[in-house]
């Protein structure tokens, strides 16, 4: 592995986007073309009491399979993130009344972050890793959650559990328990520390 083999993140959220770019890490950006919802549905299918971090680790691997793929000379990077409460898997709003629900069900609980990270080349994974951190959300009023909505818009709709811990949804929590950037949904420490072992990053 050389420092100058061109580095792809495969479905890179804006959040992620911006921590690879805060460490300096040249790379592109490509869609991955996975049916999260359709292997989320299977794996559940197959085994309901699954690990959650597991399903994250599994997206996150088909995800860097997919584009690693169409780009074989390419050190694909690929990421997911999961979130359960009492084992039950949470999905992404679709529109500002689910969102409302989510919070509604995760108000004053603790639940739990999932984040699988995964390198991928020749269409294959080779490295893959999964964190995870427990937050637990204040039990905010009523009258909070109206205005935090509104505040927030059609933004709140692309997080699954309807808040971005670096803006607004932060006064969401009463405790936070793992490393931030696993919150984020990336563990960058030991992605950074891969990057190292292999040469694209200077050691």
């Amino acid at each position: 592995m050389t420092e100058k083999q061109h580095v792809i993140l495969a479905s890179g959220s804006q959040a992620r986007n911006d921590m690879l770019k805060a460490a300096r890490l040249a790379f592109t950006v490509i869609p991955a073309d996975v049916d999260e919802v359709a292997i989320r549905d299977a794996l559940a299918s197959e085994n309901e009491a699954i690990d959650p971090g597991d399903v994250a680790e599994i997206l996150a691997r088909a995800k860097g399979e997919a584009v690693s793929a169409d780009n074989p000379d390419s050190l694909i990077i690929a990421a997911d993130q999961i979130l359960s409460l009492n084992d039950q898997i949470f999905s992404k709003p679709e529109n500002i009344q689910e969102a409302r629900d989510t919070l509604l069900r995760l108000r004053g609980e603790q639940h739990i972050l999932h984040s699988a990270v995964a390198i991928a080349e020749d269409g294959e994974v080779t490295w893959a890793h999964v964190e995870t951190a427990r937050l637990k959300m204040r039990r905010f009023s009523f009258g909070y959650l109206n205005e935090y909505l509104v505040r927030t818009g059609d933004s709140v709709c692309q997080s699954v559990g309807a808040y971005q811990i670096e803006g607004l949804g932060l006064q969401l929590f009463e405790e936070l328990d793992g490393d931030f950037f696993t919150i984020l949904g990336l563990p960058m420490l030991p992605l950074l520390a891969e990057l190292r072992r292999r040469g694209v990053l200077h050691d």
